[in-house]
């Protein structure tokens, strides 16, 4: 079958659980047939929801989509530290949840409001001397990693159902759920965990036009081209 290079433009994807972003855009080149393809923003295994899929010239504006800021909705898991900061880590700790009064979750979580540093988790895709950080801790290796400047514009916590607390966060750009998950678990004393995870927004994108997973397994090529956001009209949707 011939490539079909002429596509151009940006794919939303919801992403299922148990994969990586790597995966979906293979997933994406097969249903379409075509090479140059991309994704803005990876998610982890763990996490689902919006995954911005970049194809041929839209590989062009990857950079600029993935600096925008992220909506996520997610659950922590209190009392249980893994190494991983999520649940698909090793256990490391478990301490006893105390009784935490709603006033007492709010402050923990109102600590991590607006600017602060964040110190990214060993099992990041951050590079050190060219090699990603997740591959120095398979190898049982920490190594010293630069807090990174980052910023919540808002959160609510949706749910407490201890040990388990469901909330929302925007933030900015190069932001670590699970780190933010096991820094409000050690402010609380009792340590924490992510349990789950899903990307429901970045930027102007949502997932209101997403294709699925199972979609691109399954749907012919031509709807899932349909579906591709031309270069002017991402540029519209951003008021560029």
């Amino acid at each position: 079958m011939q490539s079909n290079n002429n596509l151009d433009g940006v794919l939303i994807v919801d992403k299922a659980p148990g994969m990586t972003s790597h995966d979906v855009v293979a997933i994406v080149r097969r249903a379409l047939n075509t090479k140059k393809v991309g994704h803005c923003g990876t998610l982890d295994p763990l996490a689902t929801g919006l995954l911005i899929i970049v194809i041929g010239r839209g590989t062009k504006i990857q950079d600029l989509l993935m600096s925008e800021d992220k909506e996520y909705v997610g659950t922590l898991k209190l009392g249980e530290t893994t190494d991983s900061q999520d649940a698909d880590g090793q256990l490391v700790e478990t301490r006893p949840v105390p009784e935490l009064s709603r006033e007492r979750i709010d402050q923990a979580f109102a600590k991590f409001d607006g600017d602060f540093y964040q110190m990214p988790p060993m099992v990041s895709a951050i590079k050190m001397e060219g090699v990603p950080l997740y591959k120095l801790a398979r190898q049982g290796k920490t190594v010293e990693r630069e807090p990174r400047f980052v910023h919540i514009f808002a959160h609510e916590i949706k749910k407490v159902e201890l040990p388990e607390i469901e909330f929302r966060v925007v933030c900015s750009k190069g932001f670590y759920v699970r780190t933010y998950a096991f820094d409000i678990g050690n402010d609380l004393g009792c340590g924490a965990h992510l349990k789950a995870l899903r990307r429901t927004k970045s930027g102007k994108f949502t997932l209101d036009c997403a294709v699925t997973v199972e979609d691109l397994k399954t749907k012919p090529a031509a709807e899932i081209a349909s579906k591709i956001l031309s270069l002017p009209t991402v540029s519209r949707m951003r008021g560029a």
